[in-house]
């Protein structure tokens, strides 16, 4: 079991159970994090900031916001607007304030809406800007670099072994790395100028870590062919490495330690870090937790032209061999020049952003949502994967904003001019607007350039073709999309898309607000279909040339880049969107001269479920087999290409992908992500891994025992009750009445049983060993067409029911040739004689079993004449037996049918349904939740929510996401307030039949539909609070343990094991004589391997007939749980769970008074210093209690 599922007693208990918490998993992380996700220090809830030069953190509890955030919701001032006893009544709003609440929901989306908002941005802000220690050492290092005696020019590789010498120091050189026979030189000068840049001098700063460095200009040092083979870069790194000696020297007395970080893994974007030494010193700024980054920057008077970094240009001279005469291949670096540009960028940027905040009054708190709502998404940094190349984004959300409000220039016959939205917007008009750009913008194929005053400095014909998106703003002229892969963008709008949704009211639990700013979207699991984990240590790309190395600036990030190309060409329309994710790039010694390259990265597929699953993927025809569309082709896929014949006559190249069943075709996309691994980078199986086949093997059988099987599989199930519907509708003449219809109500005719239904021919019961002989009974419920003739007694109505099915039997006995029938008076304890109570079990030729129950309306009409009949006229017996008949009555042929249809119906249109409703109810059985606490039912309709209940762009396509989806909504779903899921659609749902047939309820889960609007006609019994917590719990601890994707280890089975420490006892089965104990989570096999002390023995009881449904287990714990209904609760897996669990309850653990007809097993309390009526205490008997349990269980426990 691993360390991350833990029991934990939950809060709360039920009427009878006030004082005992029960045992509930912990949580597998001390804490949940940051509501916001803007830093992610597990536990400690703070959220980091940027101060514009560093990284500023304030502490600030995340319960704490969102107690502050929805204390402002409908719900808490409607219940602030009640008076108290005693109290005046208030007085209604004023005119003044009518017109401010129609402004709030002209400009916001709702008045409560912006009290969240109004209530969020001062907890995403740093609250103390100034702080005076850091102001004071700020003065301190501006002092001290104006005061940095020069170094001369020397030759780049003698400088690095000058500075070797001191210890623990070492240049971060980029590639190309300067040679022997290099004729420039570095050299080092006290800054010319010193700037705070960056968010924080602008007063737009939130939380979270952001690119906002101490800019010091080093425009001297630097010759105007300086933008040639990266002798800028070169150049720069010397100079931060000679920064880096003196501040951390310690006669400095800065006391600070100096790191160096790259951006994106790029060795051209190295910074140095600055961190304070907690000394508590005047200078110690450790508080605010700032952090200090310096970039040398170049200012407009630099002899650098800025004309000479065109996208056109190539500056990068790559000798095409080794030999000393050969010529140079200069294509255009476009990367190159857009990196080398951002060093002009940051007084620009400032400025820009000065002027729109001055000039738009809502600027700021716009561009603080779009940034919480970014960083929530992983388009940033901090501690957890984040969206390639999207780390150190701030300039980007500024020119979305730019653009919104000054609009874009228009060039081109086809460009067309996007119109300002102007500056007079809230900041939800302009968040929603900018999601509304990103969304539906084609960045592919639509370049933008944001309208400046003074024009941009390259024509827009000098930018196609060089990138794959292209956005150039106005202050800086630089593309601030360059080098970002178009998957990311992708990734981007997908979301933008979903957040549209959520705003539009598409959310489960109708809170957008939370959805939107409150919730971490960054899980793997819940927001991809499908993750691969690749470890590209030993990736070997076959095409990937020097000129690409060093146009992205490191081998890695030409990797990164070449991979993301070729998974976008061989996924095609496969995907609605898919991104790849790596680790954030952390601070490093000053030792250490280059980034360490991520080893791991993850591809994360959402995919289209019209074109995802597909067989084939076509290619050019047989006449365009030469040309170069063909050639890509062949290139792309290799040995899988081939050229093949289709059913129409057509002849194309295509590539046939080879899957046994269903659940196979759900691993084509990953197949695919496998195959060019391997073709192109040459990483092969072991390096790439996915989770689907091991959440597959928990819904298969061994195969050992599936191989006895006549048939098995939800098609075939359904094809035999076709049949049998054919044949029974065949039989009118035998009949007294005509048949009208015959409905499923079973879990395995709508594709939600746990395990696929199976036939088991009677003839080779034998031959199964007795731990495996379980075959379910499908449900189903017959209709005869009306008639007068039917008694109006209760009692008799089920006796004619008897007689009708007699006659069924034998007709179908007499029709079909091999068929079995037998009737079964079904009266577990509580079921009244007067409720529908027999049944006809049937065994085709084929071996599948199903159960008929006739539905009788005029049942119905005489229960609630007996519930609605004067007080007095009945015994509270009898109507305690009448509400729960019709209770009965209404589950089983009212709601049943129609929650079939409407399942079946939702298995059709998402094709991750089913999957996704197994795994939840194999989850819970293996937790000893299903069916003695959550019903099947409430669950298909819980799992319901994550499909129907949301916008179709986050519909889960594959099971292990809707798995993980339906855990996430477990784990916050407050289910006090209930839930709505739209399951019906917009049918009429007619009068309430249900609202009567729920009286007294004692489950705490209310799922409102379109027919229920109560919400109980599921869960009227259960789950308890105590069942309740336990679900909680457990979805808290396995969402915390799915998070071991992102470390690339995940056990999957571990999720489904299930610890037994926190129950008061533990009653332990004999596994060999369970029917269902092949069915278990962690079956052992060796349990059918022997029968006895000889391999080849028969089954003692081989000859036994087959028993459907039959399950010895389940009844022993329905009487358990009915006898010791006031003693203990019983938690079990009735999928071939081979022990149970019970707790005794806490309201009789403690000595009590004796009363005769107690309601426990009790014994006299141990003597103590009691007097009088204190001495006569009794206390609960456990031990007669579990000596009881294990005689009734005689045969089944193990003793």
């Amino acid at each position: 079991m691993p360390s991350g599922l833990k029991r934990r007693h939950a809060q709360g208990a039920d009427d009878r159970i006030q004082k005992k918490r029960p045992p509930l998993l912990e949580k597998a992380q001390s804490a949940e994090g940051d509501p916001f996700g803007l830093d992610e220090g597990a536990g400690d809830h703070k959220l980091s900031g940027s101060v514009g030069f560093g990284d500023f953190s304030d502490a600030l509890a995340g319960e704490e916001v969102c107690r502050i955030i929805r204390t402002n919701s409908p719900v808490d001032t409607a219940s602030a607007r009640e008076p108290s006893p005693g109290s005046k009544l208030r007085m209604p709003p004023t005119g003044a304030e009518v017109r401010a609440m129609k402004v709030a929901e002209e400009l916001f989306m709702s008045s409560a809406f912006k009290l969240q908002i109004d209530a969020l941005l001062p907890n995403i802000r740093p609250r103390n800007p100034r702080n005076q220690p850091l102001d004071r050492f700020l003065f301190s290092l501006h002092a001290y670099l104006s005061s940095l005696p020069p170094l001369g020019p020397q030759h780049p590789l003698a400088a690095a072994r000058a500075l070797s010498e001191v210890p623990l120091l070492s240049i971060p050189y980029p590639l190309p790395t300067p040679t022997e026979d290099a004729n420039w030189k570095v050299a080092f000068e006290k800054p010319a100028n010193i700037t705070i840049v960056g968010s924080w001098i602008n007063n737009v700063a939130v939380k979270r870590k952001d690119d906002e460095p101490w800019v010091v200009d080093v425009a001297g040092l630097f010759q105007e062919k300086d933008y040639m083979n990266g002798r800028f870069f070169h150049k720069r790194a010397f100079y931060l490495a000679v920064i880096a000696k003196h501040v951390s020297d310690p006669s400095s007395k800065l006391n600070v330690d100096a790191y160096y970080e790259s951006k994106r893994g790029d060795p051209r974007l190295t910074m140095l870090i600055l961190r304070p030494k907690h000394d508590n010193a005047p200078t110690d700024f450790l508080k605010p937790n700032a952090v200090i980054r310096i970039i040398p920057a170049l200012s407009p008077s630099s002899p650098i032209r800025r004309t000479r970094l065109s996208p056109t240009r190539g500056n990068l001279r790559v000798r095409l061999s080794d030999s000393a005469g050969s010529v140079y291949d200069n294509p255009p670096t476009p990367l190159y020049n857009a990196v080398l540009m951002l060093a002009f960028s940051p007084q620009r940027d400032v400025l820009s952003v000065n002027t729109l905040k001055d000039d738009t009054p809502a600027y700021r708190d716009a561009l603080s949502l779009i940034r919480v709502w970014a960083n929530q998404r992983g388009y940033g940094e901090g501690r957890r994967t984040s969206i390639e190349s999207f780390e150190g984004s701030g300039p980007w959300w500024n020119s979305v904003l730019e653009l919104l409000i000054r609009g874009d220039e228009h060039y081109g016959k086809t460009n067309k001019k996007r119109r300002p939205l102007g500056n007079s917007l809230s900041s939800y008009q302009f968040f929603k607007a900018a999601l509304d750009f990103l969304s539906q913008h084609d960045f592919a194929r639509e370049p933008i350039f944001v309208k400046s005053n003074g024009g941009h400095l390259f024509p827009p014909e000098e930018y196609s073709g060089r990138y794959e998106s292209v956005f150039v703003s106005s202050s800086s002229c630089i593309n601030v999309l360059a080098g970002v892969p178009l998957t990311s963008i992708e990734m981007l709008k997908h979301d933008a898309r979903v957040t549209l949704e959520v705003l539009n009211g598409d959310t489960p639990t109708g809170d957008p607000f939370t959805e939107i700013f409150l919730t971490d979207h960054r899980d793997l699991t819940s927001r991809f279909d499908i993750v691969v984990a690749v470890d590209l240590s030993s990736a070997a790309p076959t095409r990937l040339s020097m000129h690409n190395i060093l146009e992205h600036g490191s081998f890695p990030g030409a990797l990164l880049a070449f991979l993301s190309t070729r998974l976008r060409q061989a996924l095609g329309s496969r995907v609605k969107a898919f991104t790849l994710l790596r680790p954030p790039s952390q601070p490093r010694p000053l030792s250490q001269g280059l980034p360490t390259s991520a080893r791991n990265v993850f591809v994360g597929l959402i995919l289209d479920p019209e074109h995802a699953f597909r067989l084939v993927d076509h290619g050019p025809t047989a006449t365009e087999t030469s040309s170069h569309m063909a050639e890509a082709f062949r290139e792309l896929w290799g040995n899988k290409a081939e050229l093949r014949r289709f059913q129409d006559g057509s002849i194309a190249e295509s590539v046939v992908w080879h899957v046994q069943d269903s659940d196979g075709r759900a691993h084509i996309p990953t197949m695919i992500v496998q195959h060019i691994l391997t073709r192109h980078f040459g990483v092969q199986g072991d390096a790439v891994s996915s989770w689907q086949s091991e959440f597959d093997a928990l819904l298969r059988l061994p195969a050992a025992i599936t191989s006895h099987y006549r048939a098995s599989g939800f098609k075939a199930a359904l094809m035999a009750f076709q049949k049998l519907t054919t044949s029974i509708k065949g039989l009118d003449k035998e009949l007294p009445l005509a048949v009208v219809s015959v409905n499923p109500i079973a879990p395995e005719l709508r594709y939600t049983s746990v395990f696929v239904p199976i036939s088991v021919s009677p003839g080779i019961v034998s031959t199964l060993p007795l731990c495996s002989r379980f075959v379910p009974l499908i449900s189903l419920n017959l209709e005869f067409e009306k008639s007068a003739r039917w008694p109006d007694d209760l009692a008799a109505i089920q006796r004619m029911k008897l007689a009708f099915l007699e006659r069924l039997a034998q007709a179908l006995a007499k029709a079909i040739p091999g068929l079995h029938a037998r009737i079964a008076i079904m009266l577990p304890g509580g079921v009244p004689l007067t409720a529908d109570h027999v049944q006809l079990e049937i065994i085709t030729p084929d071996g599948w079993a199903f159960a008929l129950r006739i539905w009788h309306d005029r049942e119905a009409t005489l229960l609630d004449r007996i519930l609605h009949a004067p007080p007095g006229a009945f015994s509270l017996h009898d109507l305690e037996n009448a509400r729960t008949a019709r209770r009965l009555h209404i589950q089983r042929f009212i709601a049943a049918p129609r929650h079939h249809h409407t399942i079946a119906a939702l298995h059709h249109r998402f094709t991750a349904f089913g999957g996704t409703v197994r795994l939840v109810k194999r989850w819970l059985a293996a937790h000893w939740l299903l069916r003695l606490h959550v019903s099947e039912e409430a669950i298909e309709v819980l799992c319901a929510a994550v499909f129907a209940g949301v916008g179709p762009a986050r519909v889960p396509n594959t099971r292990e996401r809707g798995f993980a989806c339906v855990i996430r909504l477990l784990r916050d779903w407050n289910w006090s307030h209930g839930m709505t899921i739209p399951l019906y659609g917009d049918s009429n749902p007619g009068p309430n039949l249900y609202s009567s047939a729920v009286p007294g309820a004692k489950g705490v889960w209310v799922l409102k539909t379109e027919v229920d609007p109560d919400g109980r006609m599921w869960t009227v019994d259960m789950p308890d609070v105590v069942a309740a917590h336990r679900v909680r719990a457990l979805a808290q601890a396995t969402h915390d343990y799915l998070q071991g994707v992102e470390s690339g280890v995940l056990d999957v089975h571990g999720i489904f094991v299930h610890p037994e420490d926190d129950y008061d006892f533990v009653v332990k089965l004999q596994p060999a004589v369970l029917p269902r104990y092949f069915q278990n989570v962690t079956v052992d096999p060796s349990v059918w391997a022997k029968v006895g002390n000889f391999e080849n023995a028969a089954p003692a009881d081989g000859h036994g007939p087959l028993r459907p449904g039959f399950d010895p287990a389940e009844a022993y714990l329905d009487d358990l749980a009915r006898i010791y209904a006031d003693t203990a609760k019983f938690f079990y897996d009735p999928l071939g769970g081979d022990r149970f669990g019970g707790i005794w309850d806490p309201s009789i653990s403690k000595p009590m008074p004796f009363r005769v007809m107690n309601r426990f097993s009790s014994i006299p309390a141990p003597k103590g210093k009691e007097k009088g009526r204190d001495r006569d205490l009794v206390v609960l008997n456990e031990g007669a209690v579990l000596s009881e349990i294990v005689r009734m269980g005689d045969g089944l426990v193990l003793r």
